[in-house]
């Protein structure tokens, strides 16, 4: 069964910072029209940093969206576009949010964040063999580093205390390739 939907038009109704908003006419597989509302964003990089003693180096932040400060894995968007190396991205991100360097960056896939609305593609790393440095964080970044024991970051995710996605993505992946043992 082909479940394609065909592009009639897009017009672009908002052209920010980081994301653009289009809104598209489609034609369902089903030859009806439809309408979809589109967020084009650069994507993003999300690394789990785990320290020697079998820790979980976690942010927690203000996430305006939500009204709250959360928990999550230190993680930053493609700031050179989409054709922005993620893996150079990563690098950065964890210097800036942690400031740690890693002796191992093992690629842990990658995940749509939210594939009904947004364009959005988030490559996930785990990083190990941390040295520690200074945080670098961006002067609108206010970050607090949380270390937390593996099973305690998956004790706080299955009782709903970690919310994010690419974290809890990333610890599931990192569980499945045995790097949490």
């Amino acid at each position: 069964m082909d479940m394609t939907e065909k592009t009639v038009s897009q017009q672009y109704q908002f052209h920010g910072r980081i994301v653009q908003l289009r809104v598209d006419e489609i034609t369902l597989p089903n030859g009806k029209p439809a309408m979809r509302e589109v967020v084009e964003h650069p994507g993003g990089v999300g690394i789990l940093p785990i320290d020697d003693e079998g820790n979980i180096i976690l942010v927690r932040q203000y996430r305006y969206c939500f009204g709250e400060a959360i928990l999550e894995m230190p993680a930053g968007k493609r700031d050179h576009g989409p054709d922005e190396n993620h893996y150079l991205c990563g690098v950065r991100e964890l210097k800036e949010e942690t400031g740690c360097t890693a002796r191992e960056m093992v690629y842990l896939g990658e995940m749509y964040p939210s594939p009904g609305i947004t364009t959005e593609v988030t490559h996930l790393y785990a990083a190990r063999g941390l040295i520690q440095g200074e945080c670098q964080p961006d002067e609108d970044e206010f970050l607090e580093l949380v270390r937390l024991p593996i099973r305690e970051v998956e004790r706080m995710i299955d009782a709903g205390e970690i919310r994010d996605a690419k974290t809890i993505a990333a610890m599931y992946k990192a569980r499945l390739k045995g790097l949490l043992d």
